[in-house]
């Protein structure tokens, strides 16, 4: 019984690797179970246990087959091995799969129920509660035969025979030993007569020179201890070793016979004396009629004397000189014809503004391009053919203009100073026009709903002479940018000064609008400086502020900042969001390019230094790998930008193409650049008051 006891309390252990093992992992509480076992199973037959005959091998064997079978049904077990299951009793949960999930305790019952349950129960002494999975296991009948078995002291499998006969393996008979005890023999201690013949045999070829051996080698009494040191194998042959640095050797002026040009002058030997020691000649030439006239040098034994001291004491260190290409630093980029298409050539020009064009915006569809110029007109151009279909005269300025993305709601957003205006282009047929004319029609003036203070400075009005509606900003606004589902669109007023109740601008310079309602809202964050521009995210409800120094990215659903990208530069000029969402290009006021990785870090993953002036505009391209960038020296730089889908795999950027053509004008080139949304052109407006097509 304590054998038994022991095996069981040794098989309730949390990492059994067998099936029916598991099933034995027994508390201390649960050994009660043994004297039950021995009143109703240890009564039957040693015959009926042991020898239950054939048959009941047949249904083991589908025993073991269904548990086989079940074992992918079995709960997640617990993996927290020899922890102690105290640090688990003020937790919801026991312990932890495979997997790492938690695995939550089970509902205990009444004990008063249970007993009950027990107690109608006629097999419940065969359950066992195991505290490591908190799961109820049934033993089968197998399993408490084995049981039944290790309780009488027997084998837990009936065909175990432990009184199996012994077989010797080992062949006893006319086997030998070599070891022995016996004593070591005096002839052993005797020198053999065998080897002083050979010895002798040595001797005596040694004597007549037929055996010669190898003289030693004889080191020179004397040698140069600044020589030709490479002749020397044992020194040069150390990796540590560094030779010392050879003496100069001597020149024409050394000469006894020197030429004339190398022997000084008097004067020159007078004005030796008035230089410094350090700046002063070591040695003046002269001239000598033979060899033997020479008079011995003074200084040699002094010279040799420094030269072993410097030698000695002068440290020397080995430096390593590492001759690299600097071709092969450069990073190996495709070749652009492997990255076509890309636009390359001017194919169009669209001509009639007579300021500079400021802003330009394509439609959903691709088939019309609005601009605006500082003209105070605003153009719809038809792509293909280059006519002019509609203009407006607003009055200003015109600051920027967005086509709204819906291809179905073919409204235009235009600013100029202080006013906003949602203009329908006419685009479309008449269900289209109905639709547009019933959403553009305000019955009275709106104001916004979140900031009482600004209610009276902004307003919703109908405007009859251009046929849409006038937002009326209290300062004057530089951006429009439309939500992707056309119903929204923000307005930017970067100008730091005071409203009229006294709030300081910078609370209300970014606002929210929606069509349908007529309402507007500020941006329900606080935002640290003058915002530059906005934009909203492709796909997701994520909203893009961006200030002189850093892009703000907010959560317009939970109203939080999510991150702040850190650009490091002077002034940023202009914003673009890649069509996944994960990655951004911002322009800046300096010439340089940064593009932003927002899922690798918050600060740029390239810089590129590309404009000499101020960039203007960046773009990015709704389906091909490509961006753009116009700058105020009069080109746009064509690149290609690859985002993969895989993350471990960083974006691709390789510089294509210089886009050039427009002339600049008080200091202003390309002032605005877009991609066509199907086709691989770029659109740009200069300040030359022309907007150019490049196709590829």
């Amino acid at each position: 019984m304590e054998l038994l006891k022991n095996r069981l309390v040794r098989l309730n252990q949390p990492t059994q690797p067998n099936h029916i093992q598991t099933k034995f992992m027994l508390q201390t509480n649960s050994i009660c179970l043994i004297d039950h076992l021995q009143e109703e199973l240890c009564t039957d037959n040693d015959n009926g246990v042991e020898d239950g005959g054939q048959s009941g091998d047949s249904k083991s064997d589908q025993v073991a087959e269904e548990s086989d079978s079940s074992e992918d049904e079995v709960a997640p077990r617990n993996t927290v091995g020899d922890v102690p299951l105290e640090w688990y009793r003020d937790e919801k949960h026991i312990g932890y799969d495979i997997t790492g999930k938690k695995i939550t305790k089970k509902d205990r019952q009444d004990k008063l129920v249970s007993f009950l349950e027990s107690a109608d129960d006629s097999k419940n002494w065969r359950k066992i509660y195991d505290e490591y999975n908190d799961e109820e296991i049934e033993l089968t009948k197998e399993e408490t035969k084995l049981i039944c078995r290790l309780a009488q002291g027997k084998a837990p499998h009936a065909d175990f025979d432990p009184y199996a006969p012994y077989v010797d393996w080992f062949e006893w008979e006319d086997a030998k030993h070599p070891l022995s005890n016996a004593p070591e023999p005096k002839r052993r201690f005797i020198p053999s007569k065998w080897e002083a013949k050979k010895v002798v045999k040595y001797v005596r070829a040694i004597r007549k020179g037929l055996i010669k051996f190898d003289k030693p080698k004889e080191e020179p009494r004397f040698y140069l201890l600044w020589g030709d040191e490479s002749s020397s194998v044992e020194k040069t042959g150390h990796l540590s070793y560094i030779p010392a640095p050879k003496s100069k050797l001597p020149g024409h002026e050394e000469s006894y016979n020197p030429s004339p040009e190398y022997i000084p002058t008097q004067e020159e030997i007078n004005s030796y004396q008035l230089m410094d020691e350090e700046d002063r000649p070591n040695f003046i030439p002269q001239r000598y009629a033979s060899l033997r006239s020479i008079p011995a040098y003074e200084n040699a034994v002094k010279d040799s004397f420094e030269r072993c001291l410097d030698l000695y004491l002068c440290p020397r260190v080995r430096k390593k000189r590492i001759n690299i290409n600097p071709e092969s630093l450069k990073p190996k980029l495709p070749s652009r014809k492997d990255l076509r298409p890309y636009p390359m050539t001017c194919y169009l020009e669209y001509r009639g503004h007579k300021g500079a064009v400021v802003s330009i915006s394509t439609e959903a569809s691709g088939q019309w391009i609005a601009s605006g110029s500082t003209d105070g007109t605003v153009r719809i151009w038809e792509v293909e053919t280059g006519r002019c279909l509609k203009m407006w005269e607003v009055g200003e300025a015109v600051q920027y203009v967005a086509w709204n993305p819906l291809s179905e709601l073919p409204i235009l957003a235009v600013s100029a100073g202080q006013d906003v205006f949602l203009m329908n282009s006419g685009l479309g047929n008449e269900e289209v026009q109905r639709k547009i004319k019933d959403l553009m029609r305000v019955e009275k003036s709106f104001a916004p709903d979140d900031s009482g203070n600004v209610a009276s400075d902004l307003s919703w009005l109908q405007d009859d002479e251009h046929g849409g509606i006038r937002l009326r900003h209290f300062r004057t606004v530089t951006s429009v940018e439309w939500h992707r589902k056309g119903d929204y669109f923000s307005t930017v007023m970067p100008a730091d000064i005071l409203v009229p109740h006294k709030i300081p601008i910078a609370l209300f310079s970014i606002l929210i609008h929606r069509l349908s309602d007529k309402l507007t809202q500020k941006l329900p964050f606080k935002l640290h400086g003058l915002p530059v521009v906005s934009t909203f995210h492709p796909t997701r409800s994520i909203f893009f502020a961006s200030t002189k120094k850093n892009v703000r990215v907010y959560d317009l659903l939970k109203k939080k900042m999510i991150k702040k990208l850190e650009t490091g530069l002077r002034e940023i000029s202009s914003v673009a969001v890649h069509p996944g969402g994960d990655n951004m290009i911002v322009g800046s006021k300096e010439g340089k390019l940064c593009w932003f990785d927002m899922d690798l870090s918050s600060k740029p993953y390239r810089v590129l230094k590309c404009h000499p002036k101020d960039i203007t505009s960046v773009a990015f391209h709704r389906s091909y790998p490509l961006f753009a960038s116009s700058s105020d020296d009069g080109t746009a730089y064509i690149f290609h930008g690859m985002v993969y889908s895989d993350l471990n795999q960083n974006p691709l950027i390789v510089p294509l193409e210089i886009l050039r053509g427009h002339t600049s004008a008080n200091g202003r080139g390309v002032t605005d650049c877009k991609f066509h949304p199907r086709q691989p052109w770029l659109f740009t407006a200069g300040a030359d008051s022309l907007i150019k097509l490049y196709c590829h």
